[in-house]
């Protein structure tokens, strides 16, 4: 399974699709529309809202577009980023991904069970384990637009587990992770989600 995971990241990066690449100076005069639930500097202090600070900027760019477009449904941010072309949403990726993400903390009860799947999977259901496209440290791969987890909160990568897992959320290639999070159970959803919370 990894060996299959690792060969379609190797070709997704090569062939990915190219972008206006984006400038992190303008693109700070055009967060405004951000900051209410990302904040300024990327980091949101909600915790239903992702942590955008330190995203890969092709991973950002990409859910800006397909959040654009509709091709991922997210109510919060309708009609948000109708007015901007695609150098805006470069220039506001790359801004955020130029930002430092602020780290949280794992519960202590979750970090063993979570490490374990972030690291090995759960080979007896399937699930290939999360460093094959996240990375040992959680900062992505994104050459492949595969995103940073490290820092990001737990009750976001929960709820977007649970997503994939239900086919609520569809953008992801090949559908590879509808098919890790739907045979996860929500007790390993939980772990690895508070794991990736406090993993640098």
């Amino acid at each position: 399974m990894n060996k299959l995971l690792i060969s379609l990241l190797v070709s997704i990066g090569i062939t990915g699709v190219a972008h206006a690449a984006g400038d992190a100076t303008a693109g700070q005069g055009k967060t405004a529309v951000c900051t209410a639930c990302h904040s300024a500097d990327g980091n949101s202090v909600v915790g239903n809202f992702p942590k955008l600070a330190g995203q890969g900027e092709k991973y950002l760019l990409k859910q800006m577009l397909e959040i654009k477009s509709g091709v991922r449904s997210v109510p919060e941010m309708t009609g948000l980023l109708d007015n901007l072309n695609e150098q805006d949403l470069a220039d506001i990726a790359a801004f955020f991904a130029s930002k430092n993400v602020q780290l949280g903390q794992a519960a202590a009860d979750q970090v063993e069970a979570g490490q374990k799947i972030w690291r090995a999977g759960v080979a007896d259901k399937g699930v290939a384990a999360c460093t094959a496209c996240h990375g040992p440290n959680g900062k992505g791969i994104d050459s492949a637009a595969y995103p940073s987890l490290s820092g990001q909160h737990a009750q976001y990568v929960e709820s977007t587990l649970k997503k994939f897992a239900s086919g609520d959320r569809n953008n992801d290639p090949a559908n590879m992770m509808r098919d890790i999070a739907s045979k996860m159970s929500e007790a390993e959803m939980k772990a690895v989600s508070q794991y990736v919370q406090g993993l640098h």
